[in-house]
C-alpha cells in the first residue's frame, strides 16, 4: 500500500510555508506558562488515560457533557479509532471527493471497501452519498482541500438517511460560519471531530476532540492507545481552551487575510471558491500547476500541489501573515511575467 503523504517539512527556516494549513500566528501566551508549570517531577508519571482535565475544560466551553467527549492525539488519532472500531475487510466506508488522503490510507489498511462519491464542481455534497449503504460516512466539512462547507442542515438530513455512523471531520470549522455541533445532542449516529492544531496554532500538541453518543465512544475506547495523549499535550490544550479572546483574534485576522488572497488570486486567473477555512484552492481549470508550484519553491514558497487526477490544475494554498501572502503573489506574478515573455 502507499502510506500517506504529508505536506513537505523543511527543517530549515529559509521558506514561506503555505503548504501545510499551520496557523501563522503562535498560541495564547497562558500555553507556554501552563506548560512551565508542570516540567519536572510529574513528567516521570504516565498521563490520565482518559484526559479528564481536557475533557472538563471542552465540556465547559462547548456546553456537551464530558461522557460525549473523546481525547485524541490530534483528530487523525481519532479518525484511526473511528476506521478501526468500524471498518474490517469487505465493510464500506463512505466519503465524497477529493478530500482528506488520509481517509484512503486508514480505509486500506483495514481493507474496507471504499466509496468514493464524486463532488459536483460546486462541491455541493453529492446526493448519491447517501446510497453508498456504509457502515461509516466521513464528511470533511469545511472540506480539504477546497474550502467549502456544507449547511449543517443537510448533514442533518443525509445522517436521517443513513442507518451507519456520520463522522463531520470539523478541522478547520472555527474558520467557518457554523458547526455540527448542535447535531450530537439530537443525532446519535452522528460523530462530530474537532482539532487544536488550526484555529488554536497547537498543531505541534497533537490534541483533537471527539464529539458524539456515549454508547458509541465507550466502543471507541476499547481500541484507544492505553495513553494517546500526554501529559504536556493535556496541560497545553486546557490552557488553550480557556482564551478563548486570543483564538478569536487570530481567527479574525487570517478571515480579512483569507478575503485579500482570495481577490488577488481570482485577479490573476484563478478560479476560487469562497473558503470557510484558514487555506483557499486556487484553480485553473486544465492547466496542470506543478510549474508553478515549482516556480514558488525556488522563490523560497511553499504551497501544496497535489499530484492525482482532478487536482493537478489546482494550488491549495495556506493563509499565511499579511507580508507572507505578499511573498506568495510576488512569485505567482514572477511566474506569470515570465510565461507572457516566453510566449
Amino acid at each position: 500500500m502507499r502510506g500517506y503523504t504529508p505536506g513537505e517539512q523543511p527543517q530549515d527556516r529559509r521558506y514561506v510555508k503555505l503548504n501545510t494549513n499551520e496557523n501563522p500566528y503562535p498560541p495564547s501566551p497562558s500555553v507556554a506558562r501552563a506548560l512551565t508549570r508542570v516540567v519536572g517531577a510529574e513528567l516521570r508519571l504516565y498521563p490520565d488515560p482518559t484526559a479528564g482535565a481536557l475533557r472538563d475544560a471542552a465540556s465547559a466551553l462547548y456546553g456537551i457533557p464530558r461522557e460525549q467527549i473523546l481525547v485524541g492525539n490530534g483528530s487523525d488519532d481519532l479518525l484511526t479509532m473511528l476506521v478501526r472500531a468500524c471498518i474490517g475487510p469487505g465493510d464500506r466506508i463512505a466519503y465524497p471527493v477529493p478530500t482528506y488522503s488520509l481517509y484512503d490510507t486508514l480505509a486500506e489498511i483495514q481493507q474496507g471497501e471504499v466509496v468514493r462519491v464524486p463532488f459536483a464542481a460546486d462541491f455541493r455534497l453529492p446526493s448519491a452519498l447517501a446510497d453508498a449503504n456504509a457502515k461509516l460516512t466521513i464528511i470533511c466539512n469545511p472540506n480539504s482541500p477546497s474550502g467549502t462547507l456544507t449547511p449543517v442542515g443537510e448533514l442533518a438530513r443525509f445522517a436521517a438517511k443513513t442507518s451507519g455512523l456520520v463522522v463531520v471531520d470539523e478541522a478547520y470549522v472555527d474558520f467557518a460560519d457554523e458547526t455540527a455541533l448542535p447535531l450530537v445532542g439530537r443525532t446519535e449516529n452522528v460523530i462530530v471531530l474537532r482539532t487544536l492544531s488550526k484555529s488554536y496554532s497547537l498543531a505541534g500538541v497533537r490534541i483533537g476532540l471527539a464529539f458524539g453518543a456515549a454508547s458509541v465512544l465507550g466502543e471507541l475506547m476499547k481500541v484507544k492507545d492505553s495513553y494517546n495523549v500526554n501529559r504536556l499535550s493535556i496541560v497545553a490544550a486546557v490552557a488553550a481552551l480557556g482564551d478563548q479572546d486570543w483564538m478569536r483574534d487570530n481567527v479574525a485576522r487570517i478571515r480579512a487575510t483569507r478575503g485579500r488572497l482570495t481577490a488577488s488570486l481570482r485577479d490573476l486567473g484563478y478560479e476560487v471558491p469562497d473558503s470557510q477555512t484558514n487555506f483557499v484552492l486556487a484553480r485553473k481549470p486544465g492547466v496542470d500547476q506543478e510549474a508553478i508550484y515549482l516556480g514558488c519553491k525556488e522563490r523560497g514558497v511553499l504551497v501544496r500541489y497535489f499530484a492525482v487526477d482532478g487536482l493537478r490544475d489546482a494550488l491549495r494554498i495556506t493563509v499565511g501573515t499579511e507580508e507572507e501572502i505578499d511573498a506568495l503573489l510576488a512569485a505567482l506574478r514572477s511566474h506569470q511575467s515570465r510565461d507572457h515573455r516566453e510566449r
